[in-house]
């Protein structure tokens, strides 16, 4: 399983690439993407799409919350859960 640092190194670079304002202000662990304007609601689903595909996992609608989206260290964890649960379901023997 990747480290925790290597995935908030990896989403952060993803989201200062991608949306301008973050560039420009910075993009601190715990300040609020969509309340600040750092990201708005279809960057989210941008952010869903780099993480499906960077991680291999996959969102699901219901995981569409803001307590999951609302800020890099939310995105973080969020993805660390996913991974973590990934990597049980392949140590699982088949039934």
């Amino acid at each position: 399983m990747p480290q925790a640092q290597t995935i908030g190194d990896r989403i952060r670079e993803f989201v200062l690439k991608q949306f301008p304002l973050a560039r420009r202000k910075g993009l601190k662990p715990d300040e609020q993407w969509l309340e600040t304007g750092l990201v708005d609601s279809l960057g989210i689903l941008d952010v869903v799409s780099f993480l499906e595909a960077e991680f291999s996992v996959h969102v699901t609608d219901e995981e569409l919350l803001p307590e999951n989206f609302d800020s890099l260290s939310a995105v973080v964890e969020f993805v660390q859960k996913k991974v973590s649960a990934l990597a049980q379901e392949k140590d699982q023997p088949c039934k």
